[in-house]
């Protein structure tokens, strides 16, 4: 299993690429951003900067979307990153969250986002793409090589990322909820004539190390919330029984508004209705031990990367406990790909 850390592009932007550089010391091979540019600073800048103190880091966004972003320039940036610092980059992408809503946006279209990952698969990987009527390829690039893993929660988007992911990011760490959509996600793939087993599995959540149950909570009581952004979009669409589990949906129903000028931090204050139920189901939290245990549960269900959310404030600690005990303890065998 590969273990990589996902942090907010908060100034000063030395602060991120020092946090970056302490996860590559610790064993981390991944150091992933959120993608909002106005709550934040404008990630590829600091990627840029990550990249260049690092030396085996793979770093990308967690996640950008087709909407904000013209696809040519996101592949542009990649290829880019890759030319100058080796094939050191990764894409995640989703329909859109707060860096669309904080414009009063929507989500794009399922099709949007599917032909937006086939454009910068292509372009990132030095080859030729049709878009907008024109055949299009970076004339300067040779050898770029990216990945493109979708973020996905609902049946439809479970389904796309099985059909063309490369890898498949679920921002949660319930172990229930991590089986259905992990066998919904093969199950499209199988479908599609493509290799399930060919697909990175990347579960997310914030990640404490500590014995302290109500701190901790408060301190990741937040990423709740986050999550009920999206779920809440699949229960307008499925409702609340059916295709989507019960698991997943029942909790957002004391849901009533969202700050997005909170969003992703141990402070928001829109998150009263996300129980510690949900806080201790949907993130690592607990001893080494602890750890260890529940991420052993979700490497079973075929999971090869956990990304450990730092928002909070106990960032240093996790990461060293992280790279004595718990990261060791799970690559001592079975070693997953990338």
């Amino acid at each position: 299993m590969d273990f990589g850390v996902v942090l907010q592009t908060n100034p000063p932007a030395s602060r991120t690429v020092q946090l970056a550089q302490l996860a590559e010391a610790h064993g981390f091979s991944h150091l992933w951003t959120f993608d909002s540019h106005l709550l934040w600073q404008e990630p590829y800048v600091i990627h840029s900067a990550i990249l260049n103190a690092t030396k085996r880091l793979t770093v990308g966004p967690f996640v950008t979307n087709p909407a904000t972003r013209d696809w040519t320039v996101t592949a542009s940036v990649f290829a880019t990153l890759n030319e100058m610092y080796g094939n050191r980059t990764i894409c995640g992408i989703g329909r859109g969250d707060s860096a669309v809503r904080v414009t009063n946006g929507k989500p794009t279209t399922l099709k949007e986002l599917r032909e937006s990952i086939h454009v910068i698969r292509e372009l990132g990987n030095s080859r030729a793409v049709e878009y907008n009527g024109a055949t299009l390829q970076f004339p300067w690039s040779r050898g770029s090589e990216l990945e493109v893993w979708v973020a996905a929660y609902g049946p439809l988007a479970l389904k796309l990322t099985g059909e063309v992911g490369d890898g498949f990011i679920l921002q949660l760490a319930d172990v229930d909820i991590a089986a259905w959509m992990i066998g919904a996600v093969r199950d499209a793939a199988e479908k599609a004539g493509r290799d399930p087993d060919a697909i990175s599995f990347c579960v997310a959540a914030p990640m404490y190390i500590g014995d302290d149950w109500e701190h901790m909570r408060a301190q990741c009581r937040w990423f709740g919330g986050m999550v009920g952004n999206h779920v809440a979009d699949i229960v307008a669409k499925y409702g609340t029984s059916g295709e989507v589990p019960t698991a997943l949906t029942d909790y957002i129903a004391g849901r009533t508004g969202y700050d997005y000028n909170t969003h992703g931090k141990s402070g928001n204050d829109h998150v009263d209705f996300v129980p510690d139920e949900i806080v201790d189901r949907f993130c690592v939290l607990g001893t080494a031990a602890d750890h260890i245990a529940k991420l052993e549960q979700l490497r079973e269900l075929g999971v090869t990367q956990f990304a450990g959310y730092l928002q909070h404030d106990n960032k240093e600690e996790t990461m060293r406990v992280y790279g004595e005990t718990v990261i060791p303890a799970l690559s001592s065998h079975i070693t997953a790909k990338r």
